[in-house]
């Protein structure tokens, strides 16, 4: 094995790139959840948002409309799983795992005849003077927009639900529901507007992947991300700082493993390809999760 094949500076530069669509689905869903509401749909808009910005960045030549219409995609399909949840009163944990099985289907039909297609180039920022301190410089202020952007997000939605009087509302829905209800909140405006946030952030995790880590549509290729991007949701109690820890520690595995391939590791590369799935399993298992949502996954009856 060649240990001089990994560069720690690169390896670590990569680890915020790998970590971005992760950060942007889980993010969403994590405001989801506090709304009191289980999308396990995430899989399913994140391959609807990577088909849709990889559309419409190949029909425009800009990746800024692709990810914008990325994020539509991925809002207009929440919309189905909120309008059957809140409205119809259908069971969340069946129709978010339809919705997943509808959105794989629908972005492998939408996306046959863009296989093969490279995405227009979305180049990198170079921030100046702090992308020329050494070590520092290239691992944290020399990439994309969108992991600025996913990082921005993370913080908006912490002040959000920390220091907003919306952010109070959507937390008193989630915890009691019928609480909130009482006290003259619309609980149904507020889920509905929290499932097309999160829905809209997972589109934008699902473009990041077929615009930027790999430029190009491939039928399921967002691989289970909208899986971890669950699991790491609830690894972070629902806190979105901690959030970040849990993305980075997923992002640094996938990583760590494509580094360990290509300096030649005496393991077979399908052990090396299952690892950053078994530490997130290991980590959800070693950590206690904080105390979920009261009204998790409860569906409200407007009529009570």
């Amino acid at each position: 094995m060649d240990w001089t094949a990994i560069n720690p500076i690169l390896l670590l530069a990569s680890l915020m790139v790998a970590a971005t669509p992760i950060i942007l689905a889980s993010v969403g869903e994590l405001i989801v959840e506090r709304a009191g509401v289980l999308n396990l749909g995430v899989e399913g808009m994140m391959i609807t948002g990577a088909v849709c910005g990889f559309i419409v960045a190949v029909n425009t030549g800009s990746p800024v409309l692709g990810f914008i219409g990325a994020a539509i995609g991925g809002a207009i399909l929440s919309l189905l799983f909120g309008f059957l949840t809140q409205f119809l009163l259908s069971n969340q944990v069946a129709t978010g795992l339809a919705l997943t099985l509808f959105g794989l289907g629908l972005s492998a039909l939408m996306g046959q005849s863009y296989i093969g297609i490279k995405a227009p180039d979305f180049p990198d920022w170079h921030i100046p003077l702090l992308g020329d301190i050494p070590v520092i410089g290239p691992i944290v202020f020399q990439h994309d927009p969108m992991v600025y952007v996913g990082l921005a997000i993370v913080i908006a939605v912490w002040s959000f639900l920390k220091y907003s009087r919306a952010g109070l509302i959507l937390r008193a829905v989630g915890e009691n529901h019928e609480a909130a209800h009482a006290l003259g909140y619309h609980v149904i405006r507020v889920r509905m507007l929290a499932i097309m946030f999160g829905g809209a952030c997972a589109g934008l995790g699902g473009a990041y992947l077929s615009l930027v880590r790999v430029p190009q549509w491939t039928e399921g290729m967002t691989a289970g991300a909208g899986w971890i991007a669950l699991a790491i949701v609830v690894f972070a109690s629902w806190k979105p700082l901690r959030l970040l820890l849990g993305a980075y520690l997923f992002g640094g595995v996938t990583v760590l493993q494509l580094n360990l391939q290509a300096a030649g590791m005496a393991i077979p590369v399908e052990y090396l390809s299952m690892s950053p799935y078994l530490a997130t399993i290991a980590v959800l298992v070693i950590m206690r999760a904080g105390r979920a949502p009261g009204s998790l996954g409860q569906s409200f009856h407007a009529s009570r």
